[in-house]
């Protein structure tokens, strides 16, 4: 069906209204910034004149937090990417290791999971592979909200964690890898050219949860895209045409990054094994035993402190890498 001539001017509409919103957000924010900063200024010289040693310990305070605020926006003006203020679409996939390192999966789907929640964002489950020992095989998530893309692709890399198993009655410690993998939510008019005869589309009932009619039908849709090996999938809606949809939308990210990566004009030209997984070396390293610590290998960033990780305050790690990007 044929789009009438006016949608086009809608949708552009619409970009450059959001556009604005977005724009007109960082001045006010830096605006009420600089007013607290003026502000400051004056209580402390206030302080000076008065000898109020209780307004000092209030300006130390205050500047503390107005530090924090500045650095926050800092790190936002560096989301400056094409895609950065998109949603993400977040896969993860447990790999050596066993049942540990799809334990290790579960582990990681939480500490996303509760990051995103305390942003604000969204989190929606797309498809779910579980086991039924232990853990998950893969997940992959929408979490939706402004610039979650250029938070989360910090994210894109194996995941190593070192601990006491589990899962071994030796009590024998264990190392376990999961990758995860982070492309941006595409827009509807975003295209890119994809022949269909490159595509072999399965459908499969979905085992997740979803009532009868998900385990009644096959409702679930996996799509390969055969040149490249690409393989994406969707069951988290209830019909076989929305998640063939969705499926759809993620592939065309994956294609999208690739091309730019290759820095090619065609897809044709994106021949070849690309490997989604890359087992040869670790982001981020989870240390549970004989120590905790948690340090990122790409930027040397430490932190002691595993489980306050493991519940999502991971912000210091995805600043550290944006920042080394921007230099």
């Amino acid at each position: 069906m044929t789009k009438p001539d006016f949608w086009d001017d809608h949708e552009e509409a619409q970009k450059i209204l959001q556009t604005s919103k977005r724009l007109k957000d960082k001045v006010e924010s830096f605006e009420e910034l600089y007013s607290k900063w003026e502000e400051l200024l004056l209580l402390t010289e206030m302080g000076i004149v008065e000898k109020d040693a209780s307004i000092e310990k209030e300006v130390i305070k205050e500047i503390e937090g107005l530090k924090l605020r500045i650095e926050k926006l800092k790190i936002e003006t560096l989301l400056s990417g094409k895609y950065d203020k998109n949603n993400a679409i977040l896969s993860i996939h447990s790999g050596a290791g066993g049942l540990d390192a799809q334990d290790w999966a579960e582990m990681l789907l939480r500490m996303y999971t509760r990051w995103a929640e305390t942003r604000g964002y969204g989190v929606k489950t797309l498809d779910i592979l579980p086991d039924t020992e232990a853990g998950i095989k893969s997940v992959t998530l929408l979490i939706e909200g402004e610039n979650a893309y250029g938070y989360l692709k910090s994210e894109k890399g194996v995941h190593r964690i070192v601990r006491i198993s589990p899962f071994d009655p030796s009590g024998k410690r264990h190392t376990s890898f999961a990758s995860v993998d982070v492309v941006p939510d595409l827009n509807d008019d975003i295209e890119i050219e994809i022949n269909p005869a490159d595509l072999r589309i399965d459908t499969y009932r979905a085992s997740g949860a979803g009532g009868q009619h998900v385990n009644k039908t096959e409702s679930a849709v996996r799509i390969t895209h055969i040149p490249t090996g690409i393989v994406v999938q969707c069951q988290n809606e209830r019909s076989q045409h929305s998640n063939r949809k969705t499926a759809m939308k993620m592939l065309t990210a994956k294609l999208l990054e690739l091309k730019e990566m290759e820095q090619k004009e065609e897809i044709e030209d994106l021949k070849g094994d690309y490997s989604q997984i890359a087992w040869g070396s670790q982001i981020r390293s989870y240390v549970f035993h004989p120590y905790n610590l948690v340090k990122d290998h790409r930027t040397n960033t430490e932190v002691g402190n595993v489980q306050a990780v493991m519940d999502g305050d991971i912000d210091i790690f995805i600043d550290e890498y944006l920042k080394q990007r921007s230099r």
